[in-house]
């Protein structure tokens, strides 16, 4: 049976929502934990389909994989294999970062090109000129990216952009390196000091995460650790917007609300009741949304890329007209052809979207794009009158833990 979901719109949402770990730094830890030798315990790790599939390739590798009541154990003592085929590395765009690990673990991998959601070019360049700075020898041979490296060594490596695939991968990297690496206009994303946070209860010597330069001391004995996963920024931005989109009332915990500054400073400005506390956020909207100035997405602290759709879902029913201009990928508006078929007013062009609002959405047939389009669907089907199917699913599984359920508990009429 197709997997899909169906809602039925206009019920206001109401209710609290415990945040899930976040889907972007959980997946850079679960590499990470090939440098250990050892056993590692994650703690509030996310269901997701990602996850899933870092655990088929974590146990090809050889390690030993158990998820259990929301806790991942590793034992990655009996690694053997250093290669990951096509068809594994197909199912997610993170899947690249193991490239510094086994490398970094055994001087030696092989892996075909990194797959996950069609958002345009996202180019690894950058990964292997940065692991070739470490002392890498990489060739492509037959569509497989084919490494080794005798011995890392530590170096300074100047990032041409803030990416945080990139920064991810050379931290992990680095860990066995012999000296000392100096990263450059790293990625400064909350995820980034939460996988430093990982390696050092690993046994790694780094500083700097959540800043332009971070610093590594290569050498260092690596061991297995215990770790809780950081909250969901971008989980928790999605329901913010579900809500705002339907009307209503939610408390979502525990979250870090400075994580989510940009985001809620646009839900305040379209007129949604914000407040927060240490570890959590309450919003309400009861009157009609408005539109907000343009937004822009950029690396952190600026507008996250991976909120602009569930946000674009709200500006459908927002008086006025809102801008929307995408900084980090090339093809991230695909969702907008399928909002339109709800009813929503969105002109496409090249990177730019500008949306004007509605009075109303109707319920229709739609099919989720890729994981954060799909997540604007559902938010935007809650908003609308009548009935909505949506499809393709198996997009808003890689990243949504349980969100039916989560929904569900907010009065939301969907199945």
């Amino acid at each position: 049976m197709m997997d899909t979901l169906k809602i039925r719109g206009g019920v206001t949402l109401n209710g609290e929502i415990r945040a899930q770990g976040a889907k972007n730094s959980v997946l850079p830890i679960l590499v990470a934990t090939l440098l250990g030798k050892g056993v590692c315990v994650i703690e509030n790790c996310p269901d997701l389909e990602d996850v899933r599939s870092s655990m088929r390739i974590l146990r090809l590798l050889g390690c030993a994989a158990v998820f259990e009541g929301g806790t991942l154990t590793v034992d990655s003592t009996g690694m053997t294999r250093t290669d990951i085929p096509e068809c594994m590395m197909r199912e997610m765009r993170s899947s690249v970062i193991f490239l510094g690990a086994i490398l970094a673990r055994t001087g030696q991998a092989r892996i075909s090109y990194p797959g996950g959601c069609e958002l345009g070019a996202r180019p690894i360049d950058i990964h292997l000129s940065a692991l070739r700075a470490l002392g890498a020898e990489i060739t492509e041979k037959n569509g497989d990216l084919e490494c080794r490296a005798s011995k890392l060594k530590g170096s300074e490596i100047i990032l041409p952009l803030p990416s945080v695939g990139a920064t991810e991968n050379i931290m992990i990297a680095s860990c066995a390196c012999d000296g000392v690496t100096h990263i450059k206009n790293a990625a400064c994303e909350p995820e980034i000091e939460d996988l430093q946070n990982f390696l050092t209860a690993m046994g790694a010597r780094i500083n700097g995460a959540g800043t332009p330069n971070v610093t590594i001391e290569g050498g260092a004995p690596m061991h297995g650790a215990k770790y809780s996963v950081m909250p969901d920024r971008i989980a928790a931005v999605t329901y913010l917007s579900a809500v705002a989109v339907a009307g209503g009332r939610v408390k979502i915990s525990p979250v870090v609300p400075e994580h989510l500054a940009s985001a809620l400073a646009a839900l305040s400005e379209a007129g949604c009741g914000i407040s927060a506390g240490k570890d959590y956020i309450a919003m309400s909207r009861e009157k009609p949304l408005c539109a907000i100035r343009p937004v822009h997405t950029m690396p952190y602290p600026g507008f996250p890329t991976d909120a602009q759709s569930p946000l674009m879902a709200m500006c459908t029913k927002a008086r006025g007209t809102t801008v929307f201009v995408e900084n980090i990928f090339d093809n991230r508006f695909r969702h907008a052809g399928e909002l339109a078929r709800m009813g929503a007013d969105i002109r496409v062009e090249g990177r730019v979207a500008v949306v004007t609002g509605v009075e109303k959405l109707y319920g229709a047939p739609v099919a989720c794009t890729d994981l954060r389009g799909g997540a604007a669907l559902v938010a935007a089907a809650l908003g609308a009158e009548g009935e909505t199917v949506i499809s393709e699913l198996y997009h808003i599984r890689r990243g949504y833990e349980n969100i039916e359920n989560n929904l569900k508990a907010l009065g939301a009429d969907i199945s």
